[in-house]
């Protein structure tokens, strides 16, 4: 009975790393029209997928900014950033969010929202493939088509249309800067007339692209 439930284990282990594999070249070449967060939004969906070559690099720069500056870096994971946030965990304060572009282009491609540790391991295998079965240009391309920028809207290009009426080929530093701070919470903050927090922080992102620039942060995606 051990060893049925064992080769029964194996073999779907095999399987399920078979079609991932598959699923993740797949989607190498082809856009991610649906995910799992949208089919499971109750409210009507918007979404717009477009190629990188038809966002502005603003808006490049602003999620680097504000998501993950070693990008261009790393291999899917910050480890500093995420030691960061255990120790942060372990003393009881706030943490800080440790996930890159990398791992929330995992989670929100192949799975669903929310925490516990099964899913995260998930989202850690997933970053793995991305990272070496994807170049850093289509990870920036897909995340930029699949992050929900407001109630029911995913993508930049719907983002834009929604807040300021335009397509993303055209998005100013400011406009690239408050979608870039409405990303981490898209169902209560809104890129038109922020306010508090959210105007805070879009101004700090918009700052923190010269930066961007200047050091090339940004660089693997336009190589």
């Amino acid at each position: 009975m051990v060893l049925r439930i064992l080769k029964f284990l194996a073999k779907f282990v095999l399987w399920f790393v078979i079609i991932s594999v598959a699923l993740v070249i797949l989607l190498r070449f082809v856009p991610v029209t649906y995910t799992a967060t949208m089919l499971m939004d109750e409210r009507s969906v918007t979404r717009n997928w477009e190629p990188l070559s038809r966002i502005d690099r603003n808006m490049v720069s602003a999620v680097i900014a504000a998501e993950d500056g070693k990008f261009c870096t790393h291999n899917g994971f910050d480890t500093e950033a995420i030691e960061q946030a255990l120790e942060e965990r372990a003393r009881g304060e706030r943490q800080r969010g440790a996930s890159t572009i990398s791992q929330q282009t995992a989670k929100n491609v192949f799975l669903w929202q929310g925490g516990g540790w099964f899913r995260k391991g998930l989202e850690a295998y997933f970053t793995v493939l991305i990272e070496n079965l994807w170049d850093k240009r289509r990870i920036m391309e897909v995340y930029l088509n699949v992050a929900e920028t407001g109630l029911g809207t995913y993508g930049v290009e719907s983002g834009a249309q929604r807040y300021f009426g335009h397509s993303a080929a055209r998005l100013s530093p400011d406009e690239a800067s408050r979608i870039a701070a409405v990303l981490p919470s898209p169902k209560t903050r809104e890129a038109v007339n922020p306010g508090g927090f959210t105007a805070r922080y879009g101004n700090t992102i918009e700052a923190r692209i010269d930066v961007v620039r200047r050091d090339g942060l940004d660089s693997c995606v336009y190589e």
